[in-house]
């Protein structure tokens, strides 16, 4: 990402711990920070808050919540009334997990490019990742690739010949990588947020596949969880 020193890059922040070292790396490399974090009536609302500090740490010029009502959509454990599975089995998942939210990081690229256009901007940065995820479809590097290229048949830009980057800069990481990559980059990591069904003192439930995970980074990379777990 060190080509983008600069320049104004969109980034999809969702206040999660992968978005938050997208954040801190786009402002390493030297990048205009303009944040988008989606407001999509998720189950684990109080990520947006997390983003919101986020945001602000990494100087970003500009943060944008934009509201997008997904529960009116349902279909996924984050948006509708049905439970967020707990102590499954952790890794790749043969059949994609209940907390899948149909077309996801589909729905917010598209997003994070008509702000790009709108910004005069030609990179977006965003944290998907293809190992230590949940099986999602919307997280592997195919797709990632295949969006760059409809980004160009896509909108007024591409048509004038810009070229859009969509950079997924922990696409090959493990959680632990992350969780590494984040001291590095003197981020406090309990500034994110990761739980996909907080209890109701606002803790991390410590059981679901995105906290065990979080947890199970930090224990890999040798370093102090400071996520406060249910």
């Amino acid at each position: 990402m060190q080509d983008i020193c600069g320049k104004t890059v969109i980034v999809l922040l969702s206040g999660g711990l992968d978005s938050m070292v997208c954040a801190g790396l786009a402002s390493e490399a030297g990048a205009r920070i303009v944040a988008l974090t989606v407001d999509y009536n998720q189950r684990h609302r109080v990520e947006l808050d997390s983003a919101a500090r986020i945001a602000g740490h990494v100087g970003a010029a500009e943060h944008i919540i934009l509201p997008l009502d997904l529960r009116r959509f349902g279909g996924s454990a984050l948006t509708a009334d049905i439970d967020v599975p707990k102590d499954g089995p952790l890794g790749e998942a043969s059949d994609i997990p209940v907390t899948y939210v149909p077309a996801r990081n589909l729905i917010f690229l598209s997003l994070t490019l008509g702000l790009a256009e709108a910004r005069r901007a030609q990179d977006i940065v965003i944290g998907v990742n293809a190992l230590d995820y949940s099986g999602y479809p919307d997280c592997r590097p195919e797709f990632i690739s295949g969006f760059e290229s409809l980004a160009r048949l896509a909108t007024r830009d591409g048509d004038r010949g810009v070229d859009f980057h969509i950079h997924a800069p922990l696409q090959h990481m493990t959680k632990a990588d992350i969780a590494a990559e984040a001291a590095r980059l003197g981020l406090d990591a309990g500034m994110s947020w990761s739980c996909y069904d907080p209890t109701p003192a606002g803790l991390h439930c410590g059981r679901c596949d995105s906290c065990r995970l979080r947890s199970k980074g930090f224990a890999d990379a040798g370093l102090a969880d400071p996520t406060r777990y249910d």
